[in-house]
């Protein structure tokens, strides 16, 4: 679509979610909103750690092993307060109060803290892939690693969105799909 231009801003905040655009992409499961939502993947939420962490604390066995453990916590923009960490696992979900020293509200900081070996975090899978390859981090309670968080595309109009928003929902979503 090389008629189309994009103009990109990132936020973690849902006020910002449709500040003059004409599309927004989100991560979560879509809030009661007038705004339409189009559910374009799901992604993996992986606990990771690097080696020079868990070579000086010890890997965790159990998702209750981490409250002996320094956690990076994500901080929900909604609350103000630290996500809890959910894992799925063959039997059901459980949810774990992490602690930590470390509260963040940016994703990226979260995993440059891990690497620099200052704790255990939670992240999406994508864009881990080059530093789990590498071995800079390790995936710890894979066994329990079955959560997955919801990418939506959200548009403001109830009738036919412009062509100019179809033709981004729909390569977005080819995108997602490979």
């Amino acid at each position: 679509y090389p008629a189309l231009s994009l103009d990109l801003t990132t936020s973690n905040y849902r006020e910002e979610l449709m500040s003059g655009a004409d599309v927004a992409v989100r991560f979560g499961p879509p809030d009661e909103s007038s705004l339409i939502a189009r559910k374009l993947l799901d992604v993996p939420v992986l606990t990771c750690a690097a080696p020079s962490y868990l070579d000086r604390h010890g890997i965790p066995a159990t998702p209750h092993d981490l409250m002996h453990h320094d956690c990076i916590l994500f901080r929900d923009p909604q609350t103000g307060r630290p996500f809890t960490w959910e894992f799925r696992g063959d039997n059901g979900a459980i949810e774990i109060k992490a602690s930590g020293r470390l509260v963040l509200d940016d994703p990226s900081a979260a995993v440059a803290a891990g690497l620099a070996g200052q704790g255990i975090f939670q992240s999406l899978a994508i864009g881990l892939d080059e530093w789990l390859e590498s071995g800079a981090l390790a995936t710890i309670l894979a066994e329990w690693s079955d959560e997955q968080f919801p990418l939506y595309a959200y548009h403001p109009s109830r009738h036919m969105p412009p062509a100019k928003v179809r033709a981004f929902l729909d390569f977005v979503q080819r995108i997602a799909a490979e």
